[in-house]
């Protein structure tokens, strides 16, 4: 058994989820008894506010040709998940695109990463499948790790969530939360329900991280490094509040359904976060222009 400890990390993600998510829905409650004006008032674009516009793809979907290979196995982080179907011809085809069975397993998940991380675009919305999020070219941090999980296990490279409540640094939260006011309340006060994820790829005998949520050009209008494969965000611009983290297959329902309910709640706040986003891509792809190039850029950030 390659992963005699999956089964125990599993159990432990799922009882430490439904902790933390019971004393969510007690915060949820209590944020909507003592905000409902201000919820009312703000969940709603008004006419005078700017809107959000899907941005375009950043890349064409292969053909879905018949027959092509993908690894069919039903072993744990091998096998299709919720909203995660590594056998879907879209992600296969991605897959054989991108070097499936004929990379080595390094090189492969490397573009996998790339992939997911740089050619995505960040739209805060409703988890969709990642068929969806394929054909749209944008998504979630969720459907964005999700992206790149499919991507491995469509190649026989076992892929898992890692999942973890966070504080975030205040060059990352201006750009998202503190667009809106109703999220930055939310973010306030609803301390260990709010989560974060990386994705993680057992490549060459050890699990390397994947955090694929923010673009090279949004890590540059938070003054961050760019991400490599096998680097974390915790420690950088993430840290994991004591006791929340979690190793999963598979995304918990409640992440899933949270999503959908919060876009229900206050659709514009999502609306305000995701002009945020696309503010902070034109703003990043400045800095990078102006440094000389990512890789400048990065070197620059990182000393």
């Amino acid at each position: 058994m390659l992963f005699p400890d999956a089964a125990r990390l599993e159990r432990e993600g799922i009882t430490t989820y439904r902790r933390l998510m019971v004393k969510g829905v007690f915060s949820v409650s209590h944020l909507i008894l003592t905000s409902a004006k201000q919820i009312q008032s703000l969940r709603q674009t008004k006419p005078s506010e700017k809107h959000y516009e899907r941005p375009e793809r950043r890349y064409e979907l292969p053909p879905i040709i018949p027959n092509l290979p993908y690894h069919a196995s039903n072993e744990r982080y091998l096998r299709p998940t919720r909203s995660c179907n590594c056998r879907a011809p879209q992600v296969v085809a991605l897959a054989n695109q991108l070097g499936a069975f004929q990379k080595s397993d390094i090189e492969y998940a490397q573009a996998a990463f790339e992939f997911a991380k740089e050619m995505m675009t960040l739209e805060i919305r409703p988890i969709q499948p990642v068929e969806e999020s394929l054909r749209l070219g944008t998504g979630t941090c969720f459907e964005l790790i999700t992206v790149f999980i499919a991507l491995c296990r469509a190649a026989g490279i076992p892929a898992r969530y890692k999942i973890f409540s966070t504080n975030m640094i205040q060059a990352w939260r201006e750009g998202t939360i503190d667009a809106d006011p109703l999220a930055k309340k939310w973010y306030d006060a609803l301390d260990n329900f709010l989560f974060e994820g990386e994705g993680e790829a057992f490549v060459d005998g050890k699990w390397r991280v994947a955090h694929v949520g923010p673009t090279a050009e949004r890590q540059a209008a938070g003054g961050i490094p760019v991400t490599r494969f096998g680097e974390d965000s915790l420690g950088v611009w993430f840290t994991a509040k004591p006791g929340t983290l979690m190793y999963l297959e598979s995304l918990p329902r409640g992440i899933i359904s949270g999503s959908k309910l919060l876009h229900k709640i206050s659709p514009a706040s999502m609306e305000r976060i995701n002009i945020s986003v696309l503010e902070q891509i034109e703003q990043g792809r400045k800095i990078i222009a102006d440094a000389g190039g990512v890789e400048v850029y990065d070197q620059n950030a990182r000393q």
